[in-house]
């Protein structure tokens, strides 16, 4: 049996990469494109053995790697950002065709900031840093020591952006990692193990093990060689992490969705304010920062309602390797049944659609229409649950106080967005709204110097800028006498 896929004319091998060399499992699963269901390839399926194999060779490699000096780790990462760079292509059709998402936004976006992340925690890297600080006449030395082999878990939505967000400031601290991905979007990770041997990574220091969460993802976490676990995905998934983590005292850092509100004020540009809300069924709902629940001050409901159906209604669905089409595919068949059962639910309890509400039947496959849903109550399931489908339902407020209870008025807490003219409605506002990132007048405008997670059920942690090397090292003080040295 071939162990090479060819997607979209690109090879792509599908066994794991442990320890610097490709490994077969016994068993393999189907990787399916989204976009019309052909099978992709046969991807090896790890299980126990793949995963103490992985950790093995990654807690052969943490000595080496540990000991690189800052500045030949930080070439290497380079080196990996100058291989996407020349691949970038290849990448993005390779992504687009496993995930679904758009093509020209792999191009332009989201296959550039994975250079970018590299590139950043390398440069971060060498500029890590804490100032010298005197205790009563002794010295106090403050630096970061790598932590240990690394399990990274990352999903389906953004597979490579949001690996190489987790592996540039592992790697760069001196940690080695074992990436686990999705299994319904594997195919990057492998072509990135391909990248950053090309770039000379040292054996061992980055692993690929590919399958299912419940076998070689259990495996991985219940690890006793593991000393850092990062994990992107569902909350009860995480629970299950952190349970694991919790044997061994391993530290975990998790993103795991939200359910976040984007607010609009009568004082706030209204077209500014459709737009925000029609840019909330980017990559079909299938972003965790996704502001799925609108919250309009009822002056200018109506108002704002009309103009979003109508913008809604001009939106492209097809197939995202098109440049003309704006929302693409969803993932996989459960989710578009997930999905549709929120919708019928929602609507079988009174709510009303006034855009989609169904799947794109012209389309057929895995194509769900953009929806947006009225009349819906603030306890429903459909307001209180993530959907991580093109699905957004509209609420109105009388006053600020009210939008800001309705706002927080979940179990979640990952991020939050303002449409409003009032500076100092702005402040007031953000300042009392239960979120890790609050965005005014703008929305997803990510900057790696800022600390990213969530609160409350979206996420343990902030990772980012210096928060990601305080996640990946163990931090040390080293603490000097003034005096006494014998230099006899």
């Amino acid at each position: 049996m071939s162990h090479v896929a060819t997607v979209a004319g690109v090879p792509v091998d599908t066994r794991h990469w442990i320890g610097g060399a490709r490994v077969a499992s016994a068993t393999t699963f189907t990787d399916e494109s989204p976009i019309d269901g052909r099978t992709l390839a046969e991807v090896a399926r790890g299980e126990r053995t793949e995963a103490e194999a992985a950790v093995a060779a990654a807690q052969a490699a943490f000595p080496g790697w540990a000991a690189t000096p800052a500045a030949e780790r930080a070439r290497l990462l380079r080196g990996i950002a100058e291989g996407v760079e020349k691949r970038l292509e290849e990448l993005a059709i390779v992504e687009t065709t496993d995930n679904g998402a758009l093509l020209r936004s792999h191009r332009r976006g989201v296959m550039p900031r994975v250079a970018h992340n590299l590139r950043f925690f390398a440069d971060r890297l060498e500029d890590i840093g804490h100032e010298d600080f005197a205790t009563r006449g002794h010295s106090n030395h403050v630096s970061w020591d790598p932590a240990g082999p690394c399990v990274l878990i990352t999903p389906w939505n953004a597979p490579l952006m949001l690996a190489t967000w987790k592996v540039a400031p592992a790697l760069a601290a001196g940690n080695t990692v074992v990436l686990k991905p999705s299994e319904w979007s594997p195919l990057t990770a492998s072509l990135l193990a391909d990248i950053a041997a090309v770039a000379g990574l040292p054996a061992g220091v980055l692993n690929v093990v590919q399958g299912y969460g419940a076998e070689v993802g259990a495996a991985l976490v219940a690890h006793p060689g593991v000393r850092r676990i990062s994990f992107t995905g569902s909350v009860p998934t995480a629970k299950n992490i952190a349970r694991s983590a919790a044997g061994n005292l391993i530290p975990a850092s998790f993103e795991l969705g939200g359910k976040s509100p984007l607010l609009v004020f009568a004082d706030a540009d209204l077209d500014l304010a459709v737009d925000l809300a029609v840019e909330q069924y980017d990559n079909a709902g299938q972003v965790c920062l996704a502001a799925t629940r609108l919250l309009v001050e009822t002056s200018i409901a109506e108002e704002f309602t009309r103009r979003l159906v109508a913008k809604a209604a001009k939106l492209r669905q097809g197939d995202p390797r098109a440049e003309v089409t704006d929302i693409g595919p969803n993932i996989h068949t459960r989710q578009i049944e997930k999905i549709d059962g929120f919708v019928r639910r929602a609507v079988a309890a009174g709510a009303r659609a006034v855009v989609g509400g169904g799947p794109n039947t012209d389309l057929g496959g895995l194509y769900y229409r953009p929806t947006l849903l009225t009349d819906v109550a603030q306890d429903s399931e459909i307001v209180q649950e993530e959907v991580f489908g093109p699905v957004l339902t509209l609420q109105t407020f009388d006053t600020e106080e009210e939008a800001v209870r309705l706002a927080n008025d979940t179990r979640f807490g990952l991020a939050a967005t303002l449409a409003t003219g009032d500076r100092d409605r702005a402040r007031r506002v953000s300042e009392r709204l239960v979120a890790g990132t609050v965005w005014i007048n703008c929305f997803f405008v990510r900057d790696l110097r800022a600390p990213f997670g969530g609160s409350r059920e979206s996420g343990v942690g902030r990772e980012g800028g210096d928060w990601s090397f305080d996640f990946y090292c163990d931090l040390k003080n080293t603490v000097t006498a003034p005096e006494g040295w014998n230099h006899g």
